[in-house]
């Protein structure tokens, strides 16, 4: 696979690119706003994805009359926001990249329009590898955050490198464009999928992490594909069993926390684990994906039974504990066929489940007890898969 461009380091944003803190503190302003007997307007607020702390502030305190300063706004929403930083886990694919980059040397900086202050209790959510990035800069620690080019600029100085050698994974509309005007590449990732199509001055556009190719830009592959599956951090999942389709697939039908630990930027084929009530655990192909037809994009998930006595009634409840992932989808202009489920990915996923490296979830056959759950979520709507 040829290069596209070769660079030299990689410059990441932080929310919503690494951490999944925009679904984490989605409720926050809603719940300050509540005080106030407001509520958000969501297009405004998903205009201002991506602004500098200030420029957020305040836009926030005009929009609704708050009888606020910035700072009094500040200091009163933060201890709101902490609180549920400390949901915010990394998204998949995440740790993966950061650990393969930094093993090969590869120079890393983060570059986020969060204020230096909240970008350091945010990154402990990391672990060590918060320690990968040589450089760490917040939007108050540059003339002007992003859509302007300024933190950019300065994060490749620091590197020591030309902001041509460098490439911008970022989530946000004005990160991309910061990204591009600064003269680096850019690969977007974007958390709202409904603006797919506005990040067109992107490089490549992804739906997750999980589908990053190294190579494409000059740096050393991955090698930690095993017979075509990819280890992941878990991701549990209840929902109820939909209409069927062919050989024990099924459509899902969500429900109100369906998605709680399942970020907006998944889409792909998974496999893992699936339980019903009536014939218990089953090995599993997921596909997940997004209707971008309608106005407001929407989820899609199938479900595909590997065990052929698995034969789902309409409506019984669906628990699913997906821990590999096997590719991304096809043209998402046909839902429906990006969706389906092949029977390579069936092979790949029945031959996977027996493999010692899945070994750690073996388990679920069995006694159903996964281990360490709450590192990856917080379900509120009663256990999941045990």
């Amino acid at each position: 696979m040829a290069a596209i461009h070769r660079v030299s380091a990689v410059i990441f944003d932080l929310d919503g690119t690494l951490l999944d803190t925009e679904r984490a503190t989605r409720d926050v302003l809603k719940e300050f706003l509540g005080t106030y007997g407001k509520v958000p307007d969501e297009v405004k607020e998903e205009r201002r994805l991506g602004m500098t702390h200030r420029e957020s502030t305040t836009g926030i305190i005009l929009d609704y009359g708050l009888p606020l300063t910035v700072e009094e706004y500040s200091e009163a929403i933060y201890p709101l926001y902490m609180k549920r930083w400390q949901r915010a886990n990394p998204l998949p694919g995440v740790k993966r990249l950061l650990k393969h980059l930094h093993r090969n040397g590869v120079p890393l900086a983060l570059a986020s329009n969060s204020i230096r202050r909240n970008i350091d209790h945010k990154i402990l959510k990391l672990g060590e590898l918060k320690d990968c990035f040589s450089v760490v800069l917040g939007g108050d620690q540059v003339p002007h955050g992003k859509p302007s080019p300024d933190i950019f600029l300065e994060a490749a100085k620091r590197l020591g490198v030309h902001p041509s050698s460098c490439l911008v994974i970022e989530d946000s509309l004005v990160g991309a464009q910061g990204a591009k005007a600064s003269g680096a590449k850019v690969v977007a990732v974007p958390s709202h999928q409904s603006q797919r199509q506005c990040y067109s001055s992107a490089d490549l556009i992804l739906y997750s992490l999980l589908d990053f190719h190294p190579e494409l830009w000059g740096l050393p592959p991955f090698d930690d594909r095993i017979q075509g599956a990819l280890p992941m951090e878990p991701l549990l999942s209840n929902a109820q069993i939909g209409d069927a389709m062919l050989n024990n697939t099924h459509m899902i039908v969500a429900g109100e926390h369906t998605y709680d630990s399942i970020p907006d930027q998944i889409s792909g084929i998974f496999f893992g684990w699936a339980k019903l009530e009536a014939y218990g655990v089953s090995k599993a192909v997921v596909s997940i994906g997004w209707d971008l037809s309608v106005r407001n994009a929407e989820r899609a998930m199938r479900v595909c039974f590997l065990d052929s006595r698995c034969k789902a009634i309409t409506a019984e409840p669906l628990e699913l504990l997906l821990i590999g992932y096997i590719r991304m989808l096809q043209s998402m202009e046909n839902i429906s066929q990006a969706l389906s489920i092949t029977d390579e990915d069936k092979a790949t996923a029945r031959d996977a489940l027996d493999l010692l490296a899945f070994s750690e979830y073996a388990k679920a056959k069995n006694a159903l007890d996964f281990p360490a759950l709450s590192e990856y979520t917080e379900p509120r709507n009663g256990r999941l898969l045990a």
